[in-house]
């Protein structure tokens, strides 16, 4: 595998994209580098990432990849793990790069603890914001100066590479008048509608 890093840079951008610097979109990154060792920026719609997860991780995914959902190449899986499938369609290769348990830190379990608090909606002392702050700080340069071998599993991606994207009719949806791609339609006492107003009929019964 060929070593590959990523510039600072290209990182700050990727911080700029996403909006913040936080663990979740470093862990995005050094993922990426590993896909970009193995298979190079997608040109186009040549390079599929499979994400399973909807976390920071995957504004990084998509800014150094190059796979986006608006093409088709990166698709969504809602299984909650920090794992990431790369495919490479010109000869059907493929990785999954799944993050590995990390040791348990101080800084991680004070930085657990304040966010819940801060998510409880809880307001945070000037101090507790302070040791907040170093343990995000901590944890983002652990993961980014960490080797890839102690971050992540490599294994072969299982299962055949994902089919490009197509482009399918819409149809009218019989309730609300708006238009909805065919594949997303159910039918329901012979009308045709979109899975919005499919699902409020189901309620109503």
């Amino acid at each position: 595998m060929r070593k590959k890093k990523i510039s600072q840079a290209l990182i700050d951008e990727t911080i700029q994209f996403h909006g913040h610097s936080c663990p979740g979109l470093a862990i995005g990154i050094r993922a990426s580098e590993v896909a970009l060792q193995k298979f190079e920026k997608a040109p186009d719609e040549e390079v599929v990432a499979v994400v399973e997860t909807d976390m920071c991780a995957v504004d990084a995914v998509q800014f150094l990849t190059g796979c986006t959902f608006g093409k088709g190449n990166l698709i969504h899986l809602d299984y909650g793990k920090t794992a990431f499938s790369f495919y490479r369609r010109a000869d059907e290769k493929g990785i999954r790069v799944v993050m590995r348990p990390e040791p348990p830190e101080e800084a991680d379990e004070e930085m657990t603890g304040l966010q819940k608090k801060k998510t409880a909606g809880q307001p945070l002392t000037h101090e507790e914001e302070m040791l907040w702050a170093r343990a995000r700080t901590s944890r983002i340069e652990r993961i980014m100066s960490a080797k890839l071998e102690d971050l992540f599993d490599v294994q072969t991606a299982e299962g055949p590479i994902p089919k490009k994207a197509r482009i399918l009719e819409s149809l009218t949806c019989e309730a609300c008048g708006e238009k909805v791609m065919e594949t997303r339609t159910r039918r329901f006492k012979g009308m045709t509608l979109c899975l919005p107003c499919f699902e409020a009929e189901e309620k109503r019964l």
